[in-house]
């Protein structure tokens, strides 16, 4: 009698687990939240992403020296609105890899390493709700840490140098509010690689347990994506990793913009999002909470979460192909990038134009043209590399001659380019020019570009 009474009173019946409360995922999505918020590195975090970038872009914006191998670097000094694009270059290639790292590369290994699953699902007694409550909140502290990085550096730059126009990468001018929603715009669209990068935390959680290696495969992932950025892949291979989203937003400060491959980029790391995030969710709810040494290893991450990565990215890679025609090639051909550079040169001169206070002139007028050579390549040129040089013709009314200037250029793989120029030094030399924020080097001496890597065939 006392063995049965007791064994009655310790193992509930299943009348009394029926008419217990259900814990819902609101419940459980706000106990997580602030589970998070309540340790010292997310909240370290969570600050130091809200102050560290106003303070970095008001101090830079204040030296004489800025960092002009950064896109938009060069501009700091001229409008508040170059701070945030120099923030969000950086955060792609290091913060947000680091960030969704810390935070969903975390959220299931620490239950492993304190041994708590059996009071969390004696609590809430559905993985279900479990795995949506910590995906949710997790992605809440990320879009937190973004926002903050947005904000804090937009501020800086506006208190420290103003609301001014912007410079785009085709030279032309964007007005201040033009400019703070492409800004705003950017930002929205580097959500879309980190939710790639958070699903792949929360999947090396799952699947590597209380293994360090689980907390880094995020930042490992993103690294050996931004590699792969940096290597002559063809265009469809790079546009189909999710990286190409934290360097595509570039795209949206010409004109026209260039939506294509952003548009690729965002949708193929929103794939990346949900697959990843699938896959986590399904090695969740078969895992066996029973057995406390059963907190993932490497070869169910290999089987069930890198070889199904695998695949997506051959299969986007045919997608891509297959609807952009971007088949072979780095996508830099030499007609796409004399087009980039004589637009750029007949933007910037108009620029300088207005700075030395000299007649108007348009663009029509200029009928700027530009003859490029890669080497010992002088036609159908391509291929990224330091060894580019053009030259660039104008016209201005009433002179018959044209006008003539030399750059080098310095394209990279994604297809940017740094046109530095190499005389006349009365036209792209370097001189101070009297700007409204004050003496600036002259705009033709070294500025941004930008070469669209699609086909025109897919841009029309």
């Amino acid at each position: 009698m006392t063995a049965s009474a007791s064994t009655t009173a310790v193992a509930p019946t299943p009348a009394s687990n029926a008419g217990s409360p259900r814990v819902s995922v609101a419940r459980g999505y706000r106990f997580e939240l602030v589970k998070l918020v309540s340790q010292w590195r997310i909240r370290l975090l969570v600050l130091a992403c809200w102050i560290a970038p106003a303070l970095f872009v008001a101090g830079v914006s204040q030296q004489s020296t800025l960092p002009a191998d950064t896109l938009f670097g060069r501009w700091m000094l001229a409008t508040g609105w170059a701070g945030p694009l120099v923030i969000l270059g950086f955060s792609g290639t290091w913060a947000l890899p680091l960030l969704t790292s810390v935070v969903a590369g975390d959220v299931f290994a620490s239950e492993d390493r304190l041994g708590t699953w059996r009071h969390l699902l004696v609590a809430i007694r559905s993985p279900r709700r479990i795995f949506a409550a910590k995906a949710l909140s997790s992605l809440t502290v990320i879009l937190l840490l973004v926002a903050g990085l947005a904000a804090s550096s937009t501020v800086g730059g506006l208190v420290a140098v103003g609301d001014h126009p912007l410079v785009g990468l085709d030279g032309h001018l964007l007005s201040p509010g033009d400019a703070a929603g492409k800004v705003l715009l950017a930002w929205v669209c580097v959500l879309a690689p980190t939710l790639a990068l958070a699903g792949i935390g929360l999947l090396g959680s799952v699947a590597l347990g209380r293994s360090p290696m689980g907390l880094l495969l995020p930042a490992l992932v993103a690294l050996a994506m931004q590699l792969a950025q940096m290597l002559p892949l063809p265009v469809a291979v790079r546009l189909a990793l999710p990286s190409w989203a934290f360097i595509a937003w570039n795209g949206l400060f010409t004109s026209p913009a260039q939506l294509g491959p952003l548009v690729i980029g965002v949708v193929v790391s929103l794939v990346w999002a949900v697959l990843a995030t699938l896959i986590a969710y399904l090695l969740f709810l078969r895992r066996d909470f029973t057995n406390l040494t059963d907190d993932g290893s490497a070869r169910r991450a290999v089987t069930a979460g890198l070889l199904p990565l695998a695949g997506l990215v051959t299969a986007t890679v045919a997608v891509v192909a297959a609807t952009t025609g971007a088949t072979t090639g780095s996508g830099i051909q030499q007609d796409k990038v004399q087009a980039s550079l004589a637009e750029d040169f007949a933007h910037l001169y108009r620029m300088q134009t207005a700075q030395l206070h000299r007649p108007e002139v348009t663009e029509a007028q200029l009928r700027s043209t530009a003859a490029c050579t890669k080497g010992d390549v002088k036609d159908d040129a391509e291929g990224a590399g330091n060894d580019w040089r053009c030259v660039v013709s104008w016209h201005l009314p009433g002179v018959q001659a044209p006008g003539q200037a030399i750059y080098q250029l310095d394209i990279t793989a994604d297809g940017r380019f740094v046109a530095d120029g190499d005389g006349p030094k009365e036209v792209n030399g370097y001189f101070l020019v009297r700007t409204v924020t004050g003496d600036a080097p002259n705009p033709l001496w070294q500025f941004d570009g930008n070469v669209d890597l699609l086909p025109a065939t897919a841009k029309g």
